[in-house]
């Protein structure tokens, strides 16, 4: 197959793609949709950015197109709101005025509006496990016509503890129906997983799922750890494309992201602890170009596809290796080309040779410009001079002078 046009498909859907401008489909894309279509099992691994959404969705899609019977016919499983969202949006592209839109559960969004669409019809859901399991258990609507279940990015649904409510879920499923797996990995706790979910399952693997791809030059500079902010404020500067900036926990992101708006840098911040408003509104100022940098924790690192990442950073090394090849995974994308720049100290030279002994890859080494600053901190003022006060008029409780002020940066 060269072109989606070849696809034994309707004149309905081919004119969606054709209006969605999507030509040639990719390796995986080629190889899984006429299984899906066949109505096939299918177990498939592929790196991330190669287009594994549309290898599900336009099966889908046909499906729906051939048989109008209501309900819900279609369950999509991931493991992060952002990819939900994401997933969904391609739908939007393909669904035209014939199909209804699917009902995305995903926790911190409106259960009301959820309900509404699927009210309305929607005979698609994309769901992260916990939310689905909970409409599912308080009946708030039937898998009983459920014909196509799909678990995307199964690997991370593993990594963050998902299994037993899939298994709950699927347990209440029709055992007759079609099930298609896309994982990035395939390593054999998730292999396992997935034996029990699918039937002769047609297995498809593309390129080196464990490497970054081939487009994404991966460099690595050793910095000080104060000097961090430094080195991301001159990369800034090089770099006038948008940025992804990689960062491990929610507090330090939200302090990086202090950092850099305090120096005039339009910056989106995504972590687990803001809500999916907050989290829908930084990406899609990211993705249209009214912040210029993204920093985020790993939850960005699968199921977020903005076009024209110019580089990603890691700021922090990733606490799981795959987490790496998620990461910049993000840039160069669908053949572009793109820049992954990792952070390391020296205390971390063994860290950063063991997550390319584990991934098999080679990472160029960079030693930071001398020049870099360091951040400044506060020095701590000598109270030894100093009398106690009390905090009010009366209290048995002091503090030293100043003392509330007195804090390390």
């Amino acid at each position: 197959m060269v072109l989606f046009t070849e696809l034994p498909i309707s004149p309905y859907l081919q004119a969606r793609l054709a209006a969605a401008e999507f030509v040639t489909p990719t390796e995986v894309q080629e190889a899984a949709i006429p299984h899906g279509i066949a109505g096939k099992d299918v177990l498939a691994t592929a790196q991330t950015g190669t287009g594994k959404t549309l290898a599900f969705l336009i099966p889908i899609i046909e499906r729906f197109l051939l048989d109008s019977n209501k309900g819900v016919h279609a369950i999509v499983l991931v493991p992060t709101r952002e990819l939900a969202m994401q997933i969904n949006k391609q739908y939007e592209q393909l669904r035209g005025k014939k199909l209804a839109p699917a009902a995305v559960l995903i926790g911190g969004s409106s259960e009301h509006a959820q309900l509404q669409l699927l009210r309305g019809g929607a005979r698609l859901i994309v769901a992260t496990p916990g939310r689905f399991e909970d409409l599912l258990d308080r009946r708030m609507f039937s898998v009983s016509k459920v014909n196509t279940l799909v678990l995307d990015e199964a690997d991370r649904m593993l990594d963050m503890g998902f299994i037993p409510a899939i298994r709950r879920i699927v347990a209440q499923l029709p055992k007759a129906r079609q099930t298609m797996c896309f994982s990035a990995t395939l390593d054999p706790a998730v292999a396992h997983l997935v034996e029990d979910y699918v039937r002769s399952p047609i297995r498809l693997a593309f390129g080196h799922t464990r490497r970054a791809n081939e487009s994404v030059e991966l460099t690595a500079y050793e910095v000080g750890a104060d000097q961090k902010l430094s080195l991301l404020s001159k990369l800034l500067e090089t770099e006038k494309g948008r940025t992804l900036v990689f960062v491990r926990t929610k507090r330090a992101t939200e302090r990086l992201a202090q950092k850099l708006t305090k120096a005039g840098i339009r910056v989106s911040v995504i972590h687990g602890d803001r809500s999916q408003p907050q989290r829908t509104k930084a990406l899609t100022a990211f993705q249209e170009g009214r912040s210029r940098v993204l920093v985020a924790t790993d939850v960005a690192s699968r199921g977020i596809h903005v076009d024209d990442i110019a580089q990603v950073i890691n700021y922090d090394l990733p606490a799981v290796a795959e987490d790496f090849i998620h990461r910049v995974g993000r840039t160069g994308r669908a053949g572009a080309t793109g820049n992954a720049i990792t952070f390391f100290t020296n205390l971390e030279r063994s860290d950063l040779a063991a997550l390319e002994r584990n991934l098999k890859l080679k990472i160029r080494r960079e030693r930071a410009n001398g020049e870099l600053a360091r951040e400044e901190r506060v020095k701590p003022v000598d109270v030894s001079s100093m009398v106690p006060v009390p905090v009010r008029p009366g209290s048995k409780t002091f503090r030293m002078p100043g003392e509330v002020l007195q804090r390390h940066v």
